[in-house]
């Protein structure tokens, strides 16, 4: 990726004024979306390959596009198992440039999150660490209820507990992270630029930062 980004534009320049409302409709209903066979049994492979590795303390790179981040968790905890899921083949299957042996304790695969999420929290399975990295942020106002905090899937996400984090280049979505959290799991959570980052863990990362963009992130033990 070249270091030629844009900044994210938006006629939204604070917390939405729905959001709040969102969340707790969300928090007060069931997502009874049917799960699609295809997510079934990628979440069935998945399990598998983590039982496979001694079931160690399980990590979620969650939308891991190509899946650079899902190889960088890994190699950062050895003592984990990784499993980077993203809805796009195209992107699972593209090679990504890699310096030593390839992690072991990790895996990437295809699956829609929404099924993906739903599974984990109807399994009893509980990540130990959670990332949701640069999603994206749907800008326009109307689109609230694509930003993954203002979809009915959230309460689940929250319910999988762990240390959660997401990073994002636009700080309103950021900030809306973490109201949300708060609002469903009780415990403060604020927005806190990313500063001194080591090694860049995803390819959008890099591009952001070598394109100037301030990066924030939101982050929080859920219990």
């Amino acid at each position: 990726m070249q270091a030629n980004s844009s900044l994210v534009i938006s006629s939204q320049t604070a917390i939405h004024e729905q959001l709040a409302a969102t969340v707790a409709r969300h928090a007060a209903s069931t997502y009874r979306k049917p799960i699609m066979p295809y997510n079934q049994a990628a979440f069935d492979a998945s399990m598998a390959a983590w039982k496979a590795a001694g079931s160690a303390p399980l990590i979620l790179d969650a939308g891991c596009g190509v899946g650079l981040s899902t190889l960088n968790l890994a190699q950062s905890f050895p003592d984990h198992f990784v499993i980077g899921v993203d809805q796009s083949a195209d992107r699972i299957a593209r090679k990504v440039a890699w310096h030593g042996p390839l992690p072991q304790n990790c895996i990437r695969l295809r699956a829609d999150l929404i099924d993906y999420w739903r599974l984990l929290l109807a399994a009893g399975v509980r990540p130990a660490r959670h990332y949701v990295l640069y999603p994206n942020p749907w800008p326009k106002k109307p689109q609230l209820g694509r930003r993954w905090h203002g979809h009915p899937v959230f309460p689940a996400v929250v319910a999988l507990g762990g240390h959660f984090e997401c990073r994002s280049n636009w700080r309103t979505y950021i900030e809306e992270c973490a109201a949300a959290l708060n609002q469903l799991s009780g415990i403060p959570v604020a927005p806190e630029p990313c500063a001194g980052l080591p090694t860049p863990l995803t390819p959008f990362e890099k591009k952001y930062l070598d394109s100037g963009h301030a990066l924030w992130r939101c982050r929080v033990q859920l219990p």
